[in-house]
């Protein structure tokens, strides 16, 4: 039997679980996919072990993304450009291979609910400078935008983010960002303002083009603020959970052998979750 897991400090949360069971269930493999709690000063030997426990690989959530980059034997581009990494399998030979699949996810699930946006030469906002930003700026930049401009509470954070980049970004004070939405075509929320439990994103998008496109990674709830504004504006929306759902494919490819579709019916399965949390 194949084995994978998902690790973070706490892990209770993780949605892990249901995305890579119900994939395990509809292929019919022999294989498991379970949630394992592992304190920040576990890592390195949890991780240098991962073979003798019996596992394939893993993903790794917070606070350990870092801690897991460092740890690999061999980084693959993504996970390098973006500092962290979330997806951890063994080669044949056994060397801890890392790579980051949060770019992939909002790309992917971006371009499937904007399939009108056109990134190459687009300019892109990006509200936040954390982990999320880097590997959605990844993302932007591999895409083609042509121009990305970070908004950050922490100017200083922001700055330190777009020198870790090698071109096309600016930086605007946050409470300048929305005068200078007018010139977006996409605008995207990284940060966990929004959430459930977290202070509102109070932002208006008057000033935002009604062609541009409104993307949040929040999902609980999974029509933030943001959205039902930008939803009300007529403009296109991009929700938080698909990006969950995505990264999630190249994962279970590497463990299990099988590249795996995310579909309406799994999609549902997570959302009826997400509403049971709620009630």
């Amino acid at each position: 039997m194949i084995k994978a897991c998902v690790i973070g400090w706490p892990i209770e949360h993780s949605r892990s679980p249901m995305i890579h069971g119900y994939w395990l269930r509809k292929h019919r493999i022999n294989g498991s996919y379970e949630k394992v709690a592992v304190a920040p000063e576990d890592i390195e030997s949890f991780l240098s072990s991962l073979g003798a426990q019996g596992f394939a690989g893993c993903n790794v959530t917070l606070p350990h993304k870092e801690a897991a980059l460092r740890a690999a034997d061999n980084v693959h581009a993504a996970a390098r450009s973006i500092g962290a990494a979330n997806t951890l399998w063994l080669s044949e030979d056994g060397r801890l291979e890392a790579d980051n699949t949060d770019a992939y996810g909002f790309m992917t699930h971006l371009k499937e609910s904007a399939p009108s946006l056109r990134l190459q030469g687009a300019t892109a906002m990006l509200l936040g400078a954390g982990g999320a930003a880097r590997a959605i700026l990844y993302g932007l930049q591999k895409a083609g935008v042509e121009r990305i401009v970070i908004a950050n509470r922490t100017e200083a954070r922001a700055a330190a983010l777009a020198e870790a980049f090698d071109h096309g970004l600016e930086t605007i004070a946050w409470d300048k960002a929305e005068g200078a939405l007018k010139d977006c075509d996409l605008l995207v929320n990284t940060t966990s303002l929004g959430m459930d439990g977290q202070p509102p994103l109070e932002m208006s998008l008057k000033t935002l083009p009604k062609e541009s496109v409104v993307a949040d990674i929040v999902y609980t709830p999974l029509e933030t603020p943001l959205l039902a504004e930008a939803r009300a504006r007529g403009n296109a929306c991009v929700d938080g959970l698909g990006m969950l759902l995505h990264q999630a494919v190249p994962g279970f490819e590497r463990w299990f052998g099988v590249r795996p579709e995310v579909t309406k019916e799994l999609r549902d399965l997570v959302v009826a979750d997400l509403k049971v949390e709620d009630g």
